[in-house]
């Protein structure tokens, strides 16, 4: 029992080691010691065993004590190294307390920071509608909307945060990027309105035109009018000019047209639109009409060569009609961006342009066709303009002024055709053998010959080529003419009193100088006179026929009261005079030609029994003249053959009296006798009919009365009668006779210088001397009276 409970309070620390201890000691293991000990104390050697024990206790503490002697500077170190260890050990509880504040503070920090997060979540929930930019994806109207929510609505209820304030910052630079962007695009609009302005204008004249063109289907105005029953129409399909711009095919796709199919105007509503929301309408509205001002000056300002082809005009209106085609929608679509104040400024500006750069360019134009082009084009451009509300009265104003100069050009065009038909006309009677031929020249002229039977016989009509195809130009004038005057809103009456009286210009400016012109050629004869002659009476007697072709055009009557009547017709008398005048100048200038033939001998002792070569000649050139003037007014041959003898009659006393013939003998006075006698049979014999008796024979009364008292040597009976009515010799001027009698009294006295002591002779050449001196008293007595 001793063993037993002493085994059982050994300290289980002992035990401990002793099981620890290496396999290589001395010690039992845990199990052997624990059945020793037990058997010690149950043996009753409890003393025994603790002395065993304190020996080996004592060994074990040797050999420790070797052992730790063995290792006690590392058991210094040790203790060196756990004193430092405990030190360290005190830093690390004095940080672990540092730490364990600053993770509590980093706790509160994170907390606070969760609950900061849970408050900006909530906030930028508030303002979560402005989170996204609505300006990248061009949203500017949201944008804007978001914006003034964002500012009035959202950070207001989000608080005072730097977030809000940033926000707050950026709100307005973001409305600045809109407006700018916005500012930036209607820019690029307005560029690009600019470069297509052309072909806007093009599409809404083109829709005008197919207008037009319907509105004249529906009235029935077609094609082919018949207007002076000859089946000729002033208006064709080809003479539509520029209104027919497209074909019929396309009248329904140009009619659907408007200005928004072309053009995108959302730059324009969306600017104005944002200009509005930002307050700042009226600067916009004040950069949009400046911009657009000075595009308007560009659009108005034509191109130099602008008059040398219709395409330049028409892109010149193309551009003026797009550009208010533009300002009349933004006009109805954005409820005052643009007023009708502004609008017909600029309206009256491009009025004032276009008129003043159609007058300057217009002027250069010298082709009637391109003039009337034009005239129609501006039409167009009138009437697309009026559709959409702008007044265009000016511009019709501006045409009807330019009719002076269009008409104008057509008289200058005309001029050339009547000059180019009286060179090729031969100023021969056209020839007719058949009545289908007759038929033809009749219907290109209204000339009826009630005796067609001798026509045909004859073979001949009176007139020449040139006055059908004068009669057809005269009828193409007034087509031309009626052209221009068509689409520009003037009454029949108007239209009538225009083209009369421009062809009566054609008549006495035109037609006139050209008749002069062909009358003026130096190889234009008597027999091309005549014709000329001929022909002015034919077209005189057509003026009432060209009338009443007026009157079918116009549908004007013509004896309505104010109608305008050809006065014109006075041309024809007018050139008829003149060539009557020609004709009468030309025989003189013949007469002129042969009397330069005349040789006489002043000196011949006596006259030839015949008359002279050179006056047969003219007698015989006289006689054929006037044979072809058959056909001349009777009135007309009679003239031209009073004035060819009254002139001959007067050139043959001057022939006698000239100055360089100084001496007259009576045998040249009695051959110059002769060659009167043959004047007058000539006279006499009536080369052209319808003189009564011998009235022709009074051209050469003078002469014959001066003939006759010379030779007759009747000097008693002129002193006589000198100033009676009845007087024999009352043609007789004194002064004439005076200067013959002093070339007679020269004469004698030359002839009598060897035969002085002749008695006869004495007493002649003493009453030639007693004659003059009573004829020269004769003069001064009349000199005195007057």
């Amino acid at each position: 029992p001793y063993r037993s409970t002493t085994i059982l309070f050994i300290p289980i620390q002992t035990l401990q080691q002793c099981k620890y201890q290496d396999e290589d000691t001395s010690l039992l293991n845990v199990d052997s010691l624990v059945f020793s000990s037990r058997s010690v104390y149950d043996g009753q050697e409890h003393g025994v065993f603790m002395g065993k024990l304190d020996g080996r206790i004592r060994n074990h503490d040797r050999d420790i004590e070797k052992m730790c002697n063995h290792h006690f500077q590392g058991f210094v170190d040790s203790i060196t190294e756990l004193l430092k260890v405990r030190g360290e050990a005190q830093k690390l509880k004095v940080r672990r307390g540092g730490v364990n504040e600053v993770r509590g503070c980093v706790m509160r920090l994170c907390r606070l920071q969760q609950r900061n997060i849970a408050t900006s979540i909530d906030k930028f929930t508030h303002c979560l509608p402005g989170s996204v930019n609505p300006v990248c994806v061009c949203r500017y109207y949201p944008a804007l909307r978001t914006l003034e929510q964002l500012e009035q609505t959202c950070l207001p209820r989000a608080g005072q945060y730097r977030f809000c304030s940033i926000m707050s910052d950026n709100i307005p630079r973001l409305r600045t990027l809109i407006r700018d962007t916005a500012m930036s695009q209607l820019k690029d609009f307005l560029e690009s309105i600019r470069k297509h302005s052309d072909k806007i204008g093009e599409t809404a004249m083109k829709q005008r035109a197919a207008v037009g063109r319907r509105l004249r289907k529906e009235a029935g105005l077609g094609v082919g009018t018949d207007i002076d029953g000859q089946g000729s129409s002033p208006m064709s399909e080809q003479d539509s000019g520029v209104l027919d711009v497209e074909d019929e095919e396309d009248e329904d796709e140009v009619l659907v047209w408007g200005a928004q199919e072309l053009v995108d105007f959302s730059p324009v509503y969306r600017c104005l639109h944002i200009y509005t929301v930002l307050g700042s309408r009226e600067q916009f509205e004040n950069y949009y009409r400046n911009q657009r001002r000075k595009q308007a000056r560009l659009v108005l300002q034509p191109h130099s060569n602008m008059h040398e082809t219709l395409e330049g005009y028409r892109r010149y209106f193309n551009q003026i009609v797009g550009f208010f085609v533009v300002e009349d929608h933004i006009l109805h679509t954005t409820q005052g961006l643009v007023n009708r104040a502004y609008v017909e400024e600029l309206w009256e500006l491009a009025l004032s342009k276009t008129i003043a750069a159609l007058r300057t360019h217009s002027s250069y134009c010298t082709d009637p066709d391109l003039v009337l082009d034009l005239k129609n084009l501006i039409v167009l451009l009138a009437d697309t303009l009026q559709g959409f509300g702008f007044p265009v009265s000016q511009l019709f104003d501006m045409m009807f002024e330019m009719r002076e100069q269009y008409g104008e050009i057509l008289l200058k065009k005309w001029n050339l055709s009547f000059r180019q038909v009286l060179d090729q006309d031969n100023f021969s009677p056209i020839p007719v053998a058949t009545e289908e031929e007759y038929r033809q020249f009749t219907s290109q002229f209204p000339f009826q010959d009630p005796e067609l039977d001798k026509v045909l016989t004859r073979g001949l009509l009176p007139f020449s080529e040139f006055v059908p195809q004068v009669y057809s130009q005269l009828k193409e004038f007034v087509y031309a003419c009626l052209k221009y005057y068509e689409d520009l809103h003037l009454s029949s009456t108007e239209i009538d009193d225009v083209i009369r009286k421009s062809t009566n210009l054609l008549l006495t400016r035109t037609l006139s100088s050209c008749l002069q012109y062909a009358m003026k050629k130096k190889n234009v004869g008597l027999a091309e006179l005549v014709q000329v002659i001929i022909n002015t009476t034919q077209l005189e007697a057509s003026c009432v026929y060209l009338e009443e072709f007026i009157s079918n055009i116009t549908n004007v009557p013509p004896d309505t009261s104010n109608a305008t009547k050809l006065y014109g017709t006075s041309t024809f008398k007018d050139a008829r005079h003149a060539a009557e005048e020609e004709i009468y100048t030309n025989l003189n200038a013949k007469i002129d030609q042969f009397l330069q033939l005349a040789d006489y001998d002043w000196t011949a002792a006596q006259g030839g029994g015949a008359p002279s070569d050179y006056l047969s000649d003219l007698i015989a050139f006289l006689c054929s003249t006037f044979s072809v003037f058959t056909h001349l007014p009777g009135k007309v041959a009679q003239t031209a053959c009073m004035s060819a003898c009254k002139h001959l009659s007067t050139s043959l006393l001057q022939l006698l009296l000239e100055t360089d013939v100084r001496q007259v003998s009576m045998g040249a006075l009695q051959q110059f006798n002769t060659d009167v006698k043959e004047c007058e049979r000539f006279a006499r014999a009536g080369p052209v009919p319808g003189f009564q008796g011998d009235t022709l024979l009074l051209a050469f009364s003078d002469l014959r009365q001066l003939l006759d008292l010379f030779t007759q040597w009747d000097w008693s009976s002129y002193l006589a009668d000198y100033g009676r009515p009845t007087c024999k010799y009352l043609r007789v001027n004194p002064h004439t006779a005076l200067t013959l009698l002093e070339k007679m009294k020269d004469t004698s006295r030359k002839n009598n210088m060897f035969a002085q002591f002749r008695k006869n002779e004495r007493d002649k050449q003493k009453l030639i001397d007693t004659v003059v001196k009573q004829l020269q008293t004769l003069l001064v007595n009349e000199h005195h009276q007057t």
